[in-house]
């Protein structure tokens, strides 16, 4: 069907991204308030948080977890992010951006803040193979979509013993999951169904020590370290931590392009859903080892991966370790 490859710790789009080097502050715009009500003691104490590298295997033992990732200032610092073998950003409402972070390697002590889901992330999972997704509630209209869909959706309401409030945050940006209470054990790297090539560099690139991405309202930024061997995240003008302090440094960076559209869907204040189309083809950039290479997309079906291919056809390898894909409206 597809090809398969391949802790504690506590970031914000509708409208055309632009793809830079450098960077440039955007900031503000509402954020939606739908969430779910959770219970269970305050966090516990950060925990270390250590790299890991997806080694492909054929076989696994279940589902990845998926966990939606509240990406405003508020919500910041984060936890659970280094843990993450992929993280996606996405555009939602009012020019901002929100995460989805897919464990399938390890799973941290505890992950948040988590928020709501949206419609695009039913498209966005159907590469994995019945995944669990961790969302604190939905639109009314959506929950209908996510219950039909091939995946186990997982709410403070369903399973009100894996989330909990914390105290360090307001409401709604303080909801955080216990991930083993979801799964019990991690998959291991073969749950990554995602068509992901791991392997030596490709040949060819070009030097590139930062790029940007921006939203309406939002912007990431990834400067490369040689001594992290990876590239440091930025958000909003601030580099990204987790909870413990940790910096955030993935060993690949895809900026994939993408169509971006207009949802049926919008929130109470009256904005719409950005639709991020993930099935299709189009032009991305791979960022690894300090080097940016050209790649085109290709996902023919929602069950199928994605694949990147250079201009002759062949995979561009991604390094071992975090991958971030980070979407941004084609022009």
């Amino acid at each position: 069907m597809r090809c398969a490859a391949s802790a504690v710790a506590l970031a914000a789009a509708l409208a055309t991204a632009t793809v830079t080097t450098g960077c440039t502050a955007r900031h503000g715009a509402a954020e939606e308030q739908q969430d779910g009500k959770g219970h269970s003691p305050a966090p516990q104490a950060p925990v270390r948080e250590l790299p890991k590298t997806p080694v492909p295997s054929p076989e696994h033992a279940g589902p990845v977890l998926a966990v939606k990732i509240d990406n405003v200032g508020a919500a910041r610092p984060q936890t659970g992010l280094n843990d993450a073998d992929i993280v996606y950003a996405e555009q939602v409402e009012a020019g901002l951006s929100r995460l989805i972070a897919v464990y399938a390697t390890r799973l941290p002590p505890v992950v948040g803040p988590v928020r709501s889901a949206r419609e695009s992330d039913l498209e966005l999972l159907r590469q994995f193979d019945h995944p669990t997704l961790a969302f604190s509630g939905a639109q009314r209209k959506l929950l209908p979509l996510i219950n039909a869909a091939p995946l186990t959706p997982r709410t403070p309401d369903a399973k009100p013993d894996a989330y909990f409030r914390g105290a360090a945050k307001p409401s709604p940006h303080n909801l955080y999951l216990h991930p083993g209470k979801l799964l019990g054990s991690a998959p291991g790297a073969g749950a990554l169904t995602t068509g992901f090539h791991y392997g030596p560099a490709p040949a060819g690139g070009r030097a590139e020590t930062s790029r940007t991405v921006r939203y309406p309202a939002a912007r990431f930024t990834f400067t490369w370290s040689a001594g992290r061997h990876g590239w440091q995240v930025a958000m909003d003008g601030r580099q990204t931590v987790t909870t413990d302090g940790r910096k955030v440094a993935p060993a690949t960076v895809v900026v994939q392009h993408v169509k971006v559209r207009k949802s049926d869907l919008h929130d109470k204040l009256g904005h719409y859903t950005p639709y991020t189309e993930t099935v299709g083809s189009g032009k991305a950039e791979v960022l690894r080892d300090g080097r940016v290479y050209d790649a085109t997309w290709k996902r023919p079906s929602a069950a199928d991966g994605t694949r990147f291919t250079a201009a002759d056809g062949t995979d561009v390898n991604f390094a071992r370790g975090q991958v971030w894909v980070v979407f941004t409206a084609e022009r």
